[in-house]
């Protein structure tokens, strides 16, 4: 069953109350990490622009999951033990975070709420959008061996926290019109009602499948869909056209009763670090102001 109804286009300013969101952003120049081979992969060379350009001993670090924190992490642990970063705690997202830094030595103390003082954090993104710098994460991978997805609200939360914050992303990831999926956590019990209310927002632009733990099940989910250690479900918001704003889609998801939380993460002091072939590109987000719209 397929929640996407006819074609009819959508305008979510049109929706939403609107809220005008003023950025201003600046692009630092190419850096190139002259301690690194230049046919290193991509991912390295921006793990390892992150901990050289952001991190300073005696921090607080929010620990991101995915394939470039697993190397953050790994180089951040290389750091310590060569005294080159000293009294650096680690806040991790996920299960797999934590024990990739226990694995190389990066002491650790757990989240435990939102005034919880953390400097900085780092995080793999899906996509970023160009301008205002939102991410997309908790996208579905083709293997779900990495629970980082299960952990979605606390590693928006550990974001949210941070004094400032990175996400690391491909430069095919960096676009001014994304589209794809947007993971949606809701309430299980009445998943389904809140699954028509997100088709009906969207008129045909986007389908919504229920995420399986195993497979893929198709839009009910199947016999095993996902159950979070909260007890929710995850819902995937699937566009089809490229997606005109990603601010109005997180207030207009934010309207829906039931909907518990979502992979767009909206945040004041944050830079994308953009790993090119041989590059690494930092886009820096500085100021951001909210004003009501009519």
């Amino acid at each position: 069953m397929a929640f996407a109804a006819a074609s009819t286009p959508f305008s979510l300013s049109s929706m939403v109350p609107t809220h005008r969101r003023t950025f201003r952003h600046v692009s630092v120049p190419r850096v190139i990490n002259a301690s690194l081979s230049p046919d290193v992969s991509p991912l390295l060379r921006a793990a390892h622009h992150t901990v050289d350009s952001y991190v300073k001993s005696g921090m607080v670090i929010g620990l991101g999951s995915g394939e470039a924190s697993d190397m953050v992490i790994r180089y951040l642990g290389q750091q310590l033990r060569s005294g080159s970063l000293q009294n650096v705690v680690g806040v991790p997202m996920s299960a797999r975070s934590a024990s990739e830094a226990a694995k190389y030595g990066i002491p650790l103390e757990y989240f435990r709420d939102d005034n919880q003082v953390i400097d900085f954090a780092f995080h793999d993104a899906d996509a970023v959008e160009e301008g205002s710098l939102i991410a997309v994460i908790g996208r579905r991978r083709s293997s779900q061996e990495d629970d980082y997805i299960l952990k979605q609200k606390a590693s928006e939360s550990i974001v949210k926290a941070a004094d400032e914050a990175v996400f690391m992303i491909k430069e095919e990831q960096y676009k001014a019109s994304l589209e794809g999926s947007i993971p949606v956590l809701v309430q299980s019990l009445n998943w389904l009602a809140i699954a028509e209310e997100i088709d009906d927002l969207y008129l045909g632009d986007a389908e919504v499948w229920r995420r399986a733990s195993v497979g893929d099940a198709g839009p009910l989910g199947g016999d095993f869909p996902i159950v979070t250690s909260d007890g929710h479900n995850i819902l995937d918001v699937i566009f089809t056209t490229p997606i005109p704003s990603l601010a109005n889609v997180a207030e207009s998801l934010e309207t829906i009763d039931g909907v518990v939380d979502h992979g767009l993460v909206i945040k004041t002091r944050c830079s994308v670090v953009i790993a090119g072939e041989t590059e690494v590109r930092t886009v820096t987000l500085q100021t951001s102001t909210v004003e009501n719209g009519v």
